[in-house]
């Protein structure tokens, strides 16, 4: 789930070779001198190298635009449309992160308390200690828990090829955690920081035991409705991407967001139950939705200013100056110097991202419907920088 990140049904043909198209729309004056030339040609670039379709949507001041390449069905050529729906991948945390800081700012819940305060006993064995870690740590991933997409024979089921035959199971929280368990702890609390997506499964339980209601039912009351998000769900176990949506693609080489042989079988991924993925990333969305909601975050629309404070408060990450994470947000140097903030997130057949200024004034969001060879970063380079 990678950044989930992370995760179908006719087998297509091998080798299957499609032009790569890219199609855009303004609202009033294009945003930078190049009238977004360089954002389409990026997304253009990125189609031609792996997945079969992409979709983007920027917005800065008053400005929209909209670009399309490749296609969403490579079955029908149906093209890309700017109102696609689709699966977000770890996006989703930044929505758990937000209404876990809401939590706090109505002082149902704190973020130092620990795990074991709300969810007693169940982060324990193999070194595992819940006591000793906090709500916070869960959200900046600095927890040490052990991330459950890592475990191989849970990689295999969902990555391989053995996917097809397990895309419908239904994996319940308790079961994922319990998987985690079962491994030693990557760091001890507070001594390092790795992406767990078992975090935010347990946050996910930590909301649900501090409101009485699942995740789902929190998000939905606290930020779709609100901000009119009619086209965001959080799925649960149903199986299909709502419509209007394209098809979703994987190779199914065992690792999510890898690279792909040119050759080799594509597989329709679409279907699939994700409850596997719960608040680490099963919600679905679309670009309009998910800039609507940036905007509204780093406006001050959603939370208070101490706690949207906390939730930028970023942990470095070794050996990656260019990046840190926050509570549920990544902040991002882009080449040229320009920061930016947002998520991005992968799930089998869907790669997305969505990144803004600091202010929400300028945002983008992106999405490609194959989940190997995508180099979505050339996309947001070429906004935020123009190359």
């Amino acid at each position: 789930m990678g950044a989930v990140g992370a995760i179908a049904t006719a087998v297509l043909a091998a080798g299957l070779t499609l032009p790569a198209s890219a199609t855009g729309s303004t609202g009033q004056t294009p945003a930078g001198p190049d009238g977004h030339r360089a954002t389409r040609a990026a997304l253009e670039s990125v189609v031609q190298e792996g997945p079969p379709g992409g979709i983007a949507r920027a917005e800065q001041g008053h400005d929209t635009w909209t670009g399309s390449a490749g296609t969403s069905d490579t079955t029908t050529g149906r093209p890309p449309r700017a109102d696609d729906r689709f699966r977000i991948g770890s996006i989703t945390k930044t929505f758990v992160a937000t209404v876990v800081l809401q939590l706090e700012a109505e002082g149902k819940l704190s973020l130092d308390d620990t795990v074991d305060h709300w969810l007693p006993g169940l982060v324990s064995g193999n070194g595992h200690d819940g006591s000793k870690i906090k709500i916070r740590q869960l959200l900046n991933h600095t927890s040490g828990v052990y991330s459950y997409t890592d475990d191989a024979e849970f990689k295999r089921k969902a990555f391989s090829t053995d996917f097809l035959q397990h895309r419908y199971d239904t994996w319940t929280p308790r079961q994922i955690v319990r998987l985690a368990m079962s491994h030693q702890p990557t760091f001890a609390p507070g001594q390092g920081w790795s992406y767990s997506d078992t975090n935010y499964i347990l946050a996910a339980m930590v909301v649900q035991q501090a409101t009485g209601h699942s995740y789902a039912h929190e998000i939905e009351q606290r930020i779709l409705r609100p901000l009119r998000l009619d086209s965001t769900t959080v799925p649960g176990s149903r199986t299909r991407v709502p419509g209007p949506s394209g098809r979703a693609y994987s190779k199914l080489t065992g690792e999510l967001a890898g690279p792909g042989e040119p050759n080799s079988t594509t597989y329709d991924v679409t279907e699939l139950n994700p409850a596997f993925a719960g608040a680490a990333g099963e919600m679905i969305s679309n670009n309009r939705d998910l800039n609507r909601f940036y905007r509204a975050l780093f406006s001050g629309r959603l939370l208070a200013e101490p706690q949207l404070k906390k939730m930028m408060t970023t942990e470095p990450v070794k050996d990656m100056p260019t990046f840190s994470y926050g509570l549920g947000l990544m902040k991002l140097k882009l080449s040229c110097g320009v920061e930016v903030w947002g998520h991005n997130g992968g799930i089998q057949g869907s790669i997305s991202e969505t990144v803004a200024s600091a202010d929400g004034a300028h945002v983008l969001s992106l999405n490609f419907n194959g989940d190997w060879n995508v180099h979505e970063q050339r996309v947001v380079e070429a906004e935020f920088c123009g190359a």
